[in-house]
Formats: C-alpha cells, sequence, structure tokens
C-alpha cells in the first residue's frame, strides 16, 4: 500500500508540473485556459496543496488577476479562491499584494469572477489583514452587492458583511454611501 500511495504521490506531483509548463511553454490562449481551469480545480483538493505550494502555483494565479483575458482572470481567481483556505498560501497571497489585485476584480462583468473575489477576500481576513479587507470601499462594494438581483451575490454579501465586519463599521459604511448619493439634497442620477 505504502509504494502505490508513493507513487501515486509522484505521478500527481508530475502531472501537476506538466501542466505549470505547459501553461508557460504554450502559446495558445485556448490551451492556457485549459490548464488554468484544470489547476483551479485541482487547487480545491487538498491533496494537491503541497505539490501546487511547491509549484508556486498562486503566484501563477496572482498574475493572471492583471490579464486582459477575462477566463484567465476568471480561472486565475477561482484557483486562488481555493488555495486561500491554506495558511501557508493565504501569506502568500498577502504578501503579494493579494488584497489590491483581488478587490480590482470585484468590478468585473463576470459573476463567478466576483464570488469568487468575495469569497478570496472572506478567507484572506487575518488580524493584520482585517482592516484592509474591511475598508470602507469594499464595505460599500458588498452593501452593493446585498442588493443586487442575483441570490448568490446578494446572498454572498450579505455573509461578508455579517462575518467580516462589526455591525457599526456596516453602520458607517452605508452613512457614507447615503452622504456620496446626495448633494445639497438632490439625489444623484443613478448609474
Amino acid at each position: 500500500m505504502w509504494r502505490r500511495s508513493s507513487a501515486e504521490s509522484s505521478d500527481r506531483f508530475e502531472y501537476l508540473q506538466t501542466l505549470v509548463t505547459e501553461f508557460q511553454d504554450t502559446d495558445s490562449e485556448e490551451a492556457k485556459e485549459q490548464v488554468l481551469a484544470n489547476l483551479a480545480n485541482f487547487a480545491y483538493d487538498p491533496k494537491n496543496m503541497d505539490y501546487l505550494k511547491e509549484l508556486q502555483v498562486a503566484d501563477l494565479f496572482l498574475d493572471m488577476l492583471t490579464e486582459d483575458n477575462e477566463n484567465f482572470v476568471e480561472f486565475g481567481l477561482g484557483g486562488l479562491c481555493n488555495l486561500s483556505m491554506d495558511p501557508e498560501c493565504r501569506d502568500v497571497i498577502l504578501q503579494s499584494d493579494g488584497i489590491n489585485l483581488v478587490t480590482n476584480c470585484l468590478s468585473s462583468q463576470r459573476e463567478e469572477t466576483v464570488l469568487s473575489a468575495v469569497t478570496t477576500l472572506m478567507n484572506l481576513v487575518t488580524p493584520s489583514s482585517h482592516s484592509q479587507i474591511t475598508h470602507p470601499s469594499i464595505l460599500q462594494c458588498m452593501l452593493r452587492f446585498s442588493l443586487s438581483e442575483s441570490p448568490r451575490l446578494r446572498n454572498l454579501a450579505a455573509v461578508f458583511l455579517q462575518d467580516c465586519c462589526s455591525e457599526e463599521q456596516v453602520s458607517r459604511a452605508q452613512q457614507q454611501m447615503e452622504v456620496q448619493q446626495t448633494a445639497v439634497g438632490i439625489p444623484l442620477p443613478k448609474d
């Protein structure tokens, strides 16, 4: 049994390494998208975590967040979301300006990207990152999401506000939004 699981581990690492190499070597955007989607899915399985850390896949996912190709962003953020549950990966993401990179994805037109961004931010909350993740601009964004027609986004934003923020923080963000919506008592046009 030990030999078999050792062989399986070796095969698993080699396969993941092959995927990373293929991503780096190919010029085909379609092939890169496929590899990213596969890596994001593998990041969901804790059995792969040590291999993905060794292959520095978190850095690869982070690099995708600034790409023009929206599939790269979506799959990269999906992978980061999965990796961010691991404390070591979370620390790598935080040390690599991950909060700002992920926060920029909150404005995506793709719901999956936004859902992954919100979830990733929730996973990145630590005592030292809390104030940055609960910055009033992010809270205002979550308040807007909590009014979304999408039940998934609306509910996830509500969970973010409930789990990551104090009532006082949410109240202050709501007040700031109200002030921004009116100028000298005249309502501003809606988007």
